[in-house]
């Protein structure tokens, strides 16, 4: 039977992952612009609980690396450099890369072998379109996201997965973070074809048990996300297509 106690416990873990998600898509969505200092009376009203969750919440996205703490207390919206999210998309291609090892080396069930490859087929069926179009990316970008999870779950590491979770938190540094902003481009469909490429190596090399290969295929695909965001970065069309652009800080400023 739950206890009065262990209904408390999932009420309050529950109103703080509630405030964690509005308070990030507040963040996100530009609604809290780097470097506002976040007041944590004004969220209880606009997030609508009390502040034993909207302080979790803070910590938590603090972790994430959306907020930095003040000497004095409170905490303010973080900004990005350009080498920051370069710096995020190497740790993410590493983390990747060690998973994409890892899976090779200990093998991988038949039954996450078939979910990966049933992804492949999704993505292979949208690029056979005629055009894509938005609704082209948004399916590529459900499909690519379940893939990389399930790279996370090939490696059969619970703590290698929690970092790759938490890395992943940051918009720009998630392997969807420059996919709709790529869409504008003229060579969009140029580069889902060799990232679907990266994606069958990387399945063949994991598949034959070799590890050194399958994490050079992965650290490289990571670095797709480096060009996307160089090209991103000189089209102001495209950084409004980025989520979370409104945090990257524009060279010359602080």
């Amino acid at each position: 039977m739950t206890s009065v106690t262990d209904t408390s416990d999932a009420t309050g873990l529950s109103q703080t992952v509630k405030a964690q998600l509005r308070l990030r898509e507040l963040i996100v969505g530009g609604a809290l612009k780097p470097g506002q200092r976040i007041a944590e009376l004004a969220l209880v009203e606009r997030i609508g609980v009390s502040r034993t969750p909207i302080r979790m919440a803070l910590v938590r996205l603090q972790e994430e690396g959306l907020l930095e703490a003040l000497p004095g207390g409170g905490f303010v919206v973080k900004d990005f450099s350009e080498d920051d999210i370069h710096d995020a998309i190497e740790l993410r291609g590493t983390l990747e890369g060690l998973a994409a090892r890892l899976a090779a080396e200990r093998g991988v069930s038949a039954v996450l072998a078939a979910e990966a490859r049933e992804c492949l087929e999704r993505i292979d069926a949208l690029l056979d379109e005629p055009e894509l179009t938005d609704a082209s990316f948004a399916r590529y970008v459900e499909q690519n996201s379940r893939l990389h999870d399930l790279l996370a779950e090939m490696a059969g590491s619970a703590l290698l997965a929690r970092q790759l979770e938490r890395v992943k938190t940051l918009p720009f540094a998630s392997p969807n973070g420059f996919v709709f902003a790529s869409a504008l481009s003229p060579r969009s469909r140029d580069s889902l074809v060799v990232a679907q490429a990266q994606h069958r190596a990387l399945l063949d090399a994991i598949g034959r048990r070799e590890g050194a290969r399958a994490e050079a295929v992965m650290r490289e695909h990571a670095r797709n996300a480096h060009q996307n965001l160089v090209e991103a970065l000189q089209s102001h069309k495209s950084m409004q297509r980025i989520p979370g652009a409104n945090l990257i800080r524009k060279r010359g400023h602080r």
